[in-house]
């Protein structure tokens, strides 16, 4: 695995900010960072928040919302798959079980 680091300029709100990370994580980072940017610009321009750490305290805990309300829907369907699955491995074990029974 290569531990070379890259610092790469992102700009959030107008200000830039140095960041290091690993060459395979650049595209990730520079999403995220505009992400960030937008659900920043969002906030600021509805007038109601002051100040930039106000303004990334809301950010921050809109996209952690965000994330959380994605896992849960993940957890859900895995749920739900697990019990598809399950249920083909049954309908499968019954009908193996079924042949085997006929060549006795």
């Amino acid at each position: 695995m290569n531990n070379d680091k890259l610092t790469i300029n992102v700009e959030i709100l107008g200000k830039e900010y140095q960041v290091s990370c690993a060459p395979d994580e650049v595209d990730q980072l520079t999403a995220s960072a505009n992400l960030l940017n937008r659900k920043m610009q969002e906030i600021r321009s509805t007038g109601k928040v002051v100040g930039l750490d106000r303004v990334a305290v809301m950010a921050s805990l809109n996209m952690a919302s965000e994330l959380l309300a994605l896992r849960s829907q993940n957890t859900s369907a895995q749920s739900g798959q697990d019990q598809r699955v399950e249920k083909m491995a049954d309908k499968i074990r019954s009908a193996l079980s079924e042949h085997k029974q006929l060549h006795l």
